[in-house]
């Protein structure tokens, strides 16, 4: 009654007969084996129960023919995860002996003690690891915490950074629209000047302005350019600072290694690759000033598109393990008719886009002055 039943079984096959007056369960232990000291109701749900549940090891006793197969047994199934079947098909196999039970019940009385001994230090093992997972728990909470205001503040300041490298870039296009200006101006002057008696003296005016004017300009080109290259290494670093693990919006360590020079209004098409990595392909060339587009090869968008995105580019980055035989050849055609450079790359990877980078430097796009 001890092992092969447990106790919730045993109130249950005994409440039908006792009903609500079962005690503790120790009482409900007694009970049964009072019950099955004579034969009555429970004692026959008792026996109905034992052999259910333990089927499977009365089919394995059933084989065993002499007394000694049945020890054999015994001793196989009993240190196996099922000893309390072996000890009621055991018990109750009719080769079991005076001497073969005695074995049975002193071996069972035995495992009983372990058994116990061994929940005592499960039980302290749990308790010990209960109390380390509590704290890992707190730590780990407090790790993504500090983590998110990390992410958070860092997010703010790349936003800063890009709000002001907008405004540069649209400085440096005004100024830009007032050079064009002056030299239309200047070049209507000097066309009309043979026609005009004075003609000499405002075009001597006009140079003596344009001069001025440059010199200006030239200032707030120097300035502009200073203002640049402070917002490219406050991104450079940012991009340097140490990042928290499985975040994805850090650098790779193949991003930091791309050290680009500063090509400002340059355009750079990266045909094909990875579309969950053009976020990487995109990061080591915005940050030098140089503008990025980024044709699918193909995949989702047109041909036409990629015509007109070459036609825009200064360099070209073809990205060959990773773009469809049409798009391919359009791209080489191309760069082999207009005398445009093409970087050819065989790992879509962004490790291996950021090598070539370092290894093939992006040419300096020719004034336009």
């Amino acid at each position: 009654m001890g092992v092969c039943l447990p106790i919730a079984t045993l109130r249950r096959v005994l409440g039908k007969t006792f009903g609500s007056s079962l005690g503790d369960d120790y009482q409900v232990h007694c009970a049964a084996i009072d019950e099955c000291t004579h034969r009555s109701a429970s004692c026959d749900a008792l026996q109905r129960e034992l052999e259910l549940r333990h089927a499977l090891a009365l089919q394995r006793f059933t084989k065993a023919k002499t007394t000694d197969a049945v020890a054999a047994l015994w001793r196989e199934q009993s240190a196996g995860s099922d000893p309390a079947g072996a000890l009621w098909a055991g018990l109750t196999h009719p080769r079991c002996d005076g001497a073969l039970r005695e074995r049975i019940c002193s071996d069972i009385h035995v495992l009983q003690h372990q058994l116990g001994a061994g929940k005592r230090a499960d039980l302290q093992r749990l308790h010990t690891l209960t109390t380390e997972h509590a704290a890992l728990k707190f730590e780990l909470a407090a790790t993504q915490e500090r983590s998110a205001r990390a992410l958070a503040q860092r997010s703010k300041q790349m936003e800063c950074l890009s709000a002001q490298l907008m405004r540069l870039r649209a400085e440096g296009i005004q100024k830009d629209s007032v050079i064009a200006a002056l030299q239309e101006v200047l070049a209507g002057a000097e066309s009309t000047a043979p026609a005009r008696a004075d003609a000499g003296n405002e075009l001597r005016t006009l140079q003596r302005r344009s001069a001025q004017l440059e010199r200006e300009l030239e200032r707030a080109q120097r300035g502009a350019a200073h203002e640049a290259d402070r917002a490219n290494a406050l991104a450079a670093q940012i991009a340097q600072a140490p990042r928290i693990e499985a975040k994805p919006l850090t650098a790779s360590s193949d991003e930091k290694s791309a050290r680009l020079p500063s090509l400002r209004d340059a355009a750079v098409l990266c045909g094909g690759g990875r579309t969950g990595s053009v976020p990487a392909y995109r990061r080591p060339i915005e940050v030098t000033g140089t503008h990025f587009a980024h044709h699918d090869g193909g995949e989702q968008q047109s041909t036409a598109q990629l015509e007109a995105s070459l036609a825009a580019a200064d360099l070209v980055i073809c990205q060959t393990g990773c773009i469809s035989h049409d798009a391919y050849w359009r791209v080489k055609d191309h760069c082999k008719r207009t005398g445009k450079r093409c970087v050819f790359v065989d790992n879509p990877s962004a490790a291996s886009f950021a090598r070539s980078l370092r290894t093939k430097p992006i040419p300096a796009k020719p004034s336009t002055a």
